[in-house]
């Protein structure tokens, strides 16, 4: 043992902290283990604090909690580890509940306590619980931290509430660059880009230098809005300043190639990237994954899972959730099945994707006993949840089930009924010869049908004959003003199919009037590792966005 410590519980503090900055799990392990052996009293010089962070910061959740149940009293610190490593391995709601039982414990919540736990509330895009907090945290006195605004401000932009954390933004006395590039990148990641753009400059002119994250942000908003060339033209700017685009460049522009459906730009951007040895991580994956489903390359889709198993990447919530998406779209089911389970720590995300994955492939049953077996683990189901379980109900044809789950929706206190709930409920009966029962739910919510449930009538109405509801409910469509081409052409059809051609001509009349065409669909196919889309709209060159050395 170094002679600078005077105990042997001091040294092993020390080397588990050493462990826990470096993030290294074996040597950890082999460190408890010595403490178990030799009988050491855990609660000596916090060894047992110190362990649970080194777990969590290793990424082993079921042996932090382990130290952690047993501790008599735990510190604010263990506290705070586990609801940041909840909050960052997308366990939300689990986050949240560690706040609660740490708040019944009688442990005072700190600076750092708050920081993670507002990230919970992003997770959960939850603004009425990140508002909670922000009570909380004015009564405590933490409005004066620059960190805990920060988050606050982070908080609302990403649940959609700019002009909060704007009020916030504006009364902060000490702004550092974490403070502008929060609300920089909401406003960027909102699309209002011109107020991004102003207070990217105003920082500048207040001598605070943009860094990697503020130049990202600006970066990120312009090409999630399809703004590429501006996007390049800032990347030159960043170089200007001294600034080399980095990993977090890369994942924001393919981040936005993809959003913008432009996947051969996303997949040639990656492979320029590697080509520059800039090396992917899981945001990466995350990110260029939806393109391979979207374009259907297996291939493609099995490579990138290749690569984020070589690279050593932890296979999170996010990742595994893109992963499922992806072999979902392209088929492999088996595929998508072996991921899921390979997910150590499953959220409520990565539950609905494959539910949603069994759904959409006519594997009702295994939806059904997926989202059974979620509800006896404890985990919470959601709106999306339920979207897809009455979904692929809806599509099996099993329409006494899907009531019954469309009724049980009122025994969980945070669902409330959606748009897509009632889709997939009018779907259902529709198929199954339900119409007046159907025709019942869609003048419950009159206003506020849309094109899948009026499509979903029709075509019931179509398969059993019922052009009588059909018209019925066209009649009641055109009284509230409609305005989705989808459903016109369909009412269209229906009054052509029973010969009525002055009624035909009515509703094509007031698509003309009205400027409503139907947009017409598109088809990919893969020849080569390229990529060819039928009515593509543009195309870019991608030189202007590879590194120059």
């Amino acid at each position: 043992m170094c002679t600078r410590f005077k105990t042997v519980p001091e040294y092993l503090r020390f080397l588990l902290q050493k462990c826990m900055k470096l993030k290294v799990l074996k040597a950890g392990r082999q460190i408890h283990a010595q403490l178990l052996v030799k009988g050491i009293d855990m609660e000596l010089g916090s060894l047992n604090s110190n362990l649970v962070g080194m777990y969590t910061a290793g990424g082993d959740m079921i042996s932090s909690r382990l130290v952690f149940a047993s501790m008599s009293r735990p510190t604010a610190f263990v506290w705070n580890w586990l609801i940041s490593a909840s909050a960052f391995h997308g366990n939300s709601e689990e986050s949240i509940r560690l706040f609660l039982q740490m708040q019944e414990a009688g442990i005072w919540a700190n600076k750092f306590t708050f920081s993670s736990i507002l990230k919970a509330c992003v997770g959960l895009l939850d603004v009425n619980k990140g508002k909670e907090l922000h009570c909380i945290i004015t009564r405590m006195g933490f409005e004066c931290e620059t960190m805990v605004v920060n988050a606050l401000i982070d908080m609302y932009c990403k649940c959609g509430n700019l002009s909060s954390a704007r009020r916030l933004f504006d009364r902060m006395l000490i702004r550092d660059v974490a403070s502008w590039t929060c609300m920089i990148c909401g406003y960027s990641q909102g699309g209002q880009l011109e107020e991004s753009s102003l207070l990217f400059e105003r920082m500048k002119s207040q001598g605070l230098e943009p860094n990697e994250f503020t130049w990202n942000a600006m970066i990120a908003g312009l090409a999630h809005s399809g703004e590429f060339r501006k996007a390049s033209h800032l990347l030159l700017r960043m170089k200007e300043e001294g600034l080399n685009p980095d990993l977090v460049t890369s994942n924001a522009l393919i981040s936005g190639f993809s959003q913008n459906h432009q996947s051969v730009e996303a997949i040639e951007f990656f492979h320029c990237m590697l080509a520059k040895g800039i090396k992917p991580n899981s945001v990466t994956f995350a990110a260029l994954l939806p393109v391979c489903g979207s374009t259907g390359s297996l291939e493609r889709g099995r490579c990138i899972h290749g690569l984020i198993y070589r690279s050593g990447s932890v296979l999170n919530v996010f990742t595994g959730s893109a992963l499922i998406d992806m072999y979902t779209k392209c088929g492999s089911i088996q595929n998508a099945r072996k991921v899921f389970d390979c997910i150590s720590e499953r959220n409520t995300a990565v539950w609905n994707t494959m539910i949603g994955c069994y759904g959409k492939h006519g594997l009702v049953e295994d939806s059904i006993n997926l989202f059974e077996r979620m509800v006896e683990e404890g985990v919470t189901p959601n709106q999306v949840t339920f979207t897809c379980i009455l979904s692929a109900c809806s599509h099996g044809g099993l329409v006494d089930k899907c009531l019954e789950i469309f009724q049980s929706m009122n025994e969980f206190r945070d669902v409330e009924y959606t748009k897509e709930h009632y889709a997939c409920m009018i779907d259902a009966l529709s198929r199954s010869g339900k119409i007046e029962d159907a025709y019942k739910l869609i003048m419950k919510i009159l206003n506020e049908v849309n094109d899948s449930m009026v499509g979903a009538f029709f075509n019931g109405c179509k398969m059993h004959a019922r052009g009588d509801m059909a018209k019925k409910l066209g009649e009641e469509l055109l009284e509230i003003d409609i305005n989705k081409p989808g459903d016109l052409v369909s009412l269209s059809n229906i009054y052509a199919a029973n010969q009525e051609w002055e009624k035909v001509e009515i509703v094509r009349r007031l698509m003309k009037e009205r400027k409503l065409t139907k947009r017409p669909g598109s088809s990919w196919i893969e020849r080569k590792n390229d990529y060819i889309q039928y009515n593509e709209s543009q195309s870019l060159e991608l030189n202007q966005f590879c590194f120059s050395s």
